[in-house]
């Protein structure tokens, strides 16, 4: 892609994951416009050493949970009415909100009103395969293409009537180097004593529900196979809560918490024990052979069979659509059978090859080729072309 002039990119993430999305994007974008870009807009570090100019800090759209959104709602709206009022009062050449949908579809429902030609792009599909399906349809008028990570969503958000969705793919497909095993690696994977992976999650009611779950299992798991090597890796802010957690459990993990360290973990691991998200996706794409398990509130559990929309809580298996990873849900969570799952899982035979001969079909489901912020990026480009040419 080329061009002569400067592009005025206004882009807008609130959320960790959606820096770190934003700041790939912003590389590409940087790379394919010939031209040069401006980026202002909303943003965390990533997103600011790739040449953000932020509005404000992104901490202050950013709330977890909900009496961090109650109490922090007056802040939330007045950070909005910012950011409306200087996309209006300066238009950039295009908009790209990223994920954080509460905040980034309320912004352009108020610009597409005050600015009904710019062109608006939104980073990640919301979950509308998932619950309140509606939202696709209301997005449709002031959202001019969204981008997604998963493959069917372009296919769920056209039948629910939502706006052009192109997918680009999910940013692990770009860390496949970091995440799948050299010859040596592949060769410990397989040796004595074997290394499993214990994620119970990032977050702290995910480990406050899973955590006795996850002690009993391996519990268990120890009593048969007594060699077997326990790794725990999770974030630096979390390991707090992970020691206090582990130090009621009988067998206790190695605790890990650099991401060089992680990585490396995945490349040599023979199992896995997680908690449902994206972490069973990386498990999948490294070739690890996973039980999942998922607990949410008593509450929420009753509710959730009338308005959830999918049949499993796993992305490889939802990408895939077929239940290749076993998963333990809500009332069906089983120690007993999760630790002899682990167990036949480490040994090997059928069920552990039925779970490599799935995982192995995710790189063509998912596709191959050009990274995702570099398709992203063409994507967005694309999008400011074709409105260009019908203004």
């Amino acid at each position: 892609m080329s061009g002569d002039a400067p592009l005025d990119v206004f882009i807008v993430a609130g959320e960790e994951s959606g820096d770190v999305l934003g700041a790939g994007l912003m590389a590409e974008l940087k790379a394919l416009h010939a031209g040069g870009v401006r980026f202002r807009g909303v943003g965390g570090a990533r997103m600011q050493a790739q040449g953000l100019v932020p509005l404000f800090p992104m901490e202050d759209i950013t709330a977890m949970g909900f009496a961090q959104v109650v109490a922090g709602l007056p802040r939330i709206l007045r950070r909005m009415g910012e950011t409306v009022r200087a996309i209006v009062t300066r238009p950039p050449d295009v908009l790209v909100l990223v994920d954080a949908p509460d905040f980034t579809h309320r912004v352009a429902r108020k610009v597409r009103a005050r600015l009904p030609e710019l062109p608006i792009v939104k980073y990640v599909a919301p979950t509308v395969w998932v619950w309140r399906p509606g939202r696709a349809r209301a997005m449709a008028p002031h959202v001019d293409r969204v981008l997604a990570l998963l493959p069917f969503e372009p296919e769920a958000m056209h039948a629910l009537g939502g706006p052009p969705t192109t997918y680009v793919g999910h940013p692990l497909l770009g860390e496949l180097a970091t995440l799948r095993p050299d010859a040596a690696e592949a060769a410990r994977r397989a040796a004595s004593p074997p290394v499993l992976l214990v994620l119970p999650g990032s977050r702290r009611s995910e480990l406050a529900r899973l955590g006795a779950t996850f002690g009993e299992v391996l519990e268990r798991l120890k009593a048969e196979m007594p060699d077997v090597e326990l790794l725990l890796p999770t974030l630096p802010a979390r390991r707090a809560q992970i020691e206090a957690m582990v130090a009621c459990w009988v067998v206790k993990p190695r605790i890990i918490v650099s991401d060089e360290e992680k990585r490396a973990a995945f490349r040599i691991a023979r199992a896995a024990l997680a908690a449902s998200g994206t972490v069973t996706l990386e498990l999948a794409l490294a070739g690890v052979p996973t039980v999942a398990a998922y607990r949410v509130p008593w509450l929420e559990g009753r509710i959730a069979p009338f308005i959830i929309r999918v049949k499993t809580a796993i992305l490889p298996n939802l990408i895939l659509d077929e239940p290749a990873m076993p998963e333990y849900l809500q009332w069906h969570i089983d120690p007993p059978a999760m630790a002899a799952q682990l167990a036949r899982l480490i040994v090997g035979g059928p069920e552990r090859e039925a779970q490599l001969a799935a995982f192995a079909r995710l790189d063509a489901v998912m596709g191959e080729g050009e990274p995702p912020s570099r398709r992203a990026a063409r994507a967005v480009l694309e999008t400011l072309a074709q409105r260009r040419g019908a203004a």
